[in-house]
């Protein structure tokens, strides 16, 4: 017999998701044109090209984790959305979402420590900012285009 789903608590997370993506660009562009101004005004224009190119290879690097976290995540939910789950299985899903935020909280408690204890360079700054805010937009696109993958698959 094949499961029945219930994806409105889903396409609702997906929905929030988007508008939090719209709100982090919204926030990159702020940042980057706070910190080129900076940079500008210091006579140093160069390194915020230089900054930008570092966040990239830094994105590129964890963009195949992130993109896997993303994966496992949205199939659990897609799993959780099914009707009809037994205790014993609630209860799994329980603990896998556990572990997700607990490592969603860790990467963000990482940001935050490594943006309160980074020295008061400019550079270095932008870098973690820009790579925070795209480390976390990378997360949300990678969800969302996996979740509506597996509900189209599923659904």
């Amino acid at each position: 017999m094949a499961k029945i789903f219930d994806f409105k608590r889903l396409r609702r997370l997906i929905t929030i998701y988007a508008v939090v993506q719209v709100c982090l660009v919204a926030l990159l562009i702020f940042t980057a044109i706070y910190f080129q101004a900076g940079f500008q005004a210091d006579g140093m224009s160069q390194r915020f090209f230089k900054s930008i190119l570092v966040t990239l290879g830094i994105q590129l690097a964890l963009f195949y984790p992130i993109n896997r976290f993303a994966a496992k995540e949205a199939e659990r939910e897609v799993d959780s959305c099914a009707v009809g789950l037994s205790p014993d299985e609630l209860k799994g899903l329980r603990s896998k979402r556990m572990v997700g935020d607990v490592i969603k909280m860790a990467v963000f408690i990482f940001y935050l420590t490594f943006i309160w204890k980074a020295p008061e360079n400019k550079a270095i700054l932008s870098v973690v900012f820009f790579s925070f805010i795209l480390t976390v937009l990378t997360y949300f696109q990678c969800y969302n285009f996996a979740a509506k993958r597996l509900m189209k698959e599923k659904g």
